[in-house]
């Protein structure tokens, strides 16, 4: 194996001429059907996560009354796919860099299945936050081998915008869930058990989807299995990474890879950026009506929408950008943007109400805009061999900080008051601003090789 750089060997002239010609005839349709359905079901799984947290919401005060829960009980169970998703996503990763990504991803989709098929049947608290507890480590395990997946067989010139279609399936799933959830409670007689199961029904197509789906030829080639690569790279592989595919290392990845010497700054990076990014959104969007009715606003819900109209239309804007002006355009500027945002608010207790609603909706907008990086980067910047276990390890850490948000910010409003609460936010913002400034990459053109190997030098 030689030992010079991919990009040394072959220019990145020659990568585009490869990707701009696709080829053609059956082959190339085949290969473009194959990718779509690819998307479909990796992108279904992160709609899926967002569906099972966003449809608890308007369903929870039915719960409570019915199942006769503590206040206690009631958090635990709101949190628990949270959590789930804090334990899943690391041993998911770990697992799927063992064994493979088809596997897991069967397996995973799986335990979802069953697991929300079973609250179907819910009869007791203890029973619910089992379920919700299950399917939480089902996704987080979708975590840690959905993103490097599609990353694996994703075209170079596409791969940030179908790696960040993750975080609008992520948006759509929540938004879909609460709306949904919150018709069916209100307008038909369905039990609480029945709207909260409807995400089986998803599952179970998401799992018949996945039936027939190949193992990644770059985990086959990474653990040795050449033959089966190629063939499987030349049935399935865009042709520009076909020829990448033949310069992965061969080599058994170990969970403690990450922190080596060569990986650990991104380790470091995916996990801290990712953090920063969550922790002030999660503690910002789930009392965003109370938030914002400290400030005077008239109506707070309202407001509360408008936050999460505006990220969604971050999200959409970063998806459509990201593989024209790369990733570190949209990664660094808009943290120090929202770091500063927040940093106005605490600062300016007096401001008016208006004044205020517009920069929540700054920071709402450009805060999910970078938000989509983090799905990003993982997949790009961890070589095969230990990708699944970086994406996983770098979920994980951003759960602990999206429930130290959700968990802190109604404590702190209360004990410390508004101002210096959206100020604690604001150096949140801006440490991880000053972590992408350090430590993030550009990463734009690059095939997944070169990507994995920018820390590396």
């Amino acid at each position: 194996m030689s030992t010079t750089p991919y990009w040394q060997e072959r220019p990145m002239s020659d990568l585009r001429n490869t990707a701009a010609d696709p080829g053609g005839g059956a082959a190339a349709v085949n290969k473009r059907r194959f990718l779509i359905r690819m998307i479909t079901v990796l992108i279904g799984g992160m709609f899926l996560d967002g569906y099972i947290l966003g449809i608890i919401g308007p369903l929870s005060s039915t719960i409570a009354e019915d199942l006769q829960l503590s206040s206690l009980m009631e958090g635990l169970i709101a949190a628990a796919a949270l959590i789930g998703i804090f334990v899943g996503a690391p041993i998911g990763g770990w697992v799927t860099d063992r064994l493979g990504r088809k596997p897991v991803f069967m397996f995973d989709i799986a335990l979802f299945t069953v697991a929300s098929g079973l609250q179907f049947f819910v009869d007791s608290p203890g029973l619910l936050l089992a379920i919700r507890l299950l399917m939480g480590i089902a996704i987080g395990i979708e975590y840690g081998v959905g993103w490097p997946m599609l990353a694996e067989f994703s075209p170079t010139h596409l791969r940030g915008r179908l790696l960040g279609g993750m975080t609008i399936a992520w948006y759509s799933g929540f938004m879909v869930a609460f709306l949904f959830g919150y018709l069916l409670i209100n307008n038909t007689d369905l039990s609480w058990q029945f709207i909260l199961g409807t995400s089986t029904f998803l599952a179970a197509a998401l799992f018949l989807g996945r039936i027939g789906l190949p193992e990644s030829p770059r985990w086959l080639w990474s653990v040795g299995r050449r033959d089966e690569a190629r063939a499987l790279a030349d049935k399935y592989m865009p042709d520009d990474t076909l020829a990448d595919l033949e310069h992965e290392d061969v080599l058994k990845g170990t969970f403690g890879m990450l922190f080596s010497k060569q990986h650990w700054r991104a380790t470091v990076f995916t996990s801290g950026f990712w953090f920063c990014a969550v922790t002030p959104y999660f503690a910002i969007a789930t009392f965003a009506a109370s938030v914002l009715e400290t400030y005077g606003l008239d109506d707070p819900l309202a407001g509360g929408v408008g936050l999460s109209a505006l990220a969604t239309a971050g999200v959409v804007a970063t998806v459509l950008l990201i593989d024209k002006l790369g990733r570190r355009a949209l990664t660094i500027p808009p943290q120090w943007l929202c770091a500063a945002v927040l940093a106005v608010i605490g600062l300016w207790t007096g401001a008016p109400p208006a004044v205020v609603l517009t920069l929540f909706l700054v920071f709402s907008f450009f805060n999910a805009g970078y938000n989509t990086l983090t799905g990003v980067y993982p997949g790009e910047v961890f070589p095969t061999e230990i990708r699944g276990a970086g994406t996983g390890f770098a979920a994980a850490v951003s759960r602990v900080g999206a429930a130290l948000g959700t968990f802190l910010l109604p404590i702190s409003i209360e004990t410390l008051g508004t101002g210096p609460t959206m100020l604690i936010a604001a150096v949140v913002a801006a440490a991880g601003a000053g972590l992408s400034q350090w430590l993030a990459p550009e990463t734009k053109g690059m095939s997944l090789t070169e990507a994995a190997a920018v820390y590396s030098h």
